[in-house]
Formats: structure tokens, C-alpha cells, sequence
């Protein structure tokens, strides 16, 4: 069982970054490939970026590419999420969520919702023009 606490939310305006962070709970954070996923009032959850088990492998979403990094500190059982250029349509409610796959599982399923198995409650992000 894996408990994940997502913090650094907020209201910010267009152009300026957020760092979120991740927070799980328990001894085996780095079995899991982590990922961030955004949900907008009236839209699907969608995938923002994914991290592999050990940190070396990430990918991203193409509508954050070259603004966000996603990173983890196994040793402090923490996923991070830096968010530059922030824009409007950057505004969701952001979780984070660990599935206890392989990277390699299948082809790009990190970016299905449905593969992973734990998942925060969430932390509004606002983006004001």
C-alpha cells in the first residue's frame, strides 16, 4: 500500500513557475514508476508526465514539453514536479499517481490513467492571464 500527499499548489500568473511535490509513504517508492496527471473543471484527467523507477528515463506530455520537469528522490520518497512558463490552460487540479510496473510494460502505457494504482488526493494549481 503506498499513500501519496501532493503539495505546492496555488494561484500564480501567467509566466510564473510552481514546483509540486509528491510525497508517498512506505519503503518501496523506488518499485514504482511515478507520474503527474491534471484534471480541468469538465475534462478528462490527462497525463502530464511520467518518471521511471530510477530516475532515468521521463517523458512529458507535448503540450508542457520544455516547460515542465518532472524529477525523484528515492531517498526521500518524493516525486517533484517543476512548472515554468505557467499559462492559463495550465490550470487543473494536479495529481500524482505510482504504478508498480516496468517502464517498459507496454508501449506509452504510463500515459493511461487507469495503469496506475495509487493516486494522491490532489492540489489545485491556478494560472491567471
Amino acid at each position: 500500500q503506498v499513500q501519496l500527499v501532493e503539495s505546492g499548489g496555488g494561484l500564480v500568473q501567467a509566466g510564473d513557475s510552481l514546483r509540486l511535490s509528491c510525497a508517498a509513504s512506505g519503503r518501496t517508492f523506488s518499485r514504482y514508476v511515478m507520474g503527474w496527471f491534471r484534471q480541468a473543471p469538465g475534462k478528462e484527467r490527462e497525463f502530464v508526465t511520467a518518471i521511471s523507477r530510477s530516475g532515468g528515463s521521463t517523458y512529458y506530455a507535448d503540450s508542457v514539453k520544455g516547460r515542465f520537469t518532472i524529477s525523484r528522490d528515492n531517498a526521500k520518497n518524493t516525486v517533484y514536479l517543476q512548472m515554468n512558463s505557467l499559462k492559463p490552460e495550465d490550470t487543473a487540479v494536479y495529481y500524482c499517481a505510482a504504478a508498480d510496473k516496468d517502464v517498459w510494460y507496454s508501449s506509452s502505457w504510463y500515459r493511461i490513467p487507469r495503469e496506475y494504482d495509487y493516486w494522491g488526493q490532489g492540489t489545485q494549481v491556478t494560472v491567471s492571464s
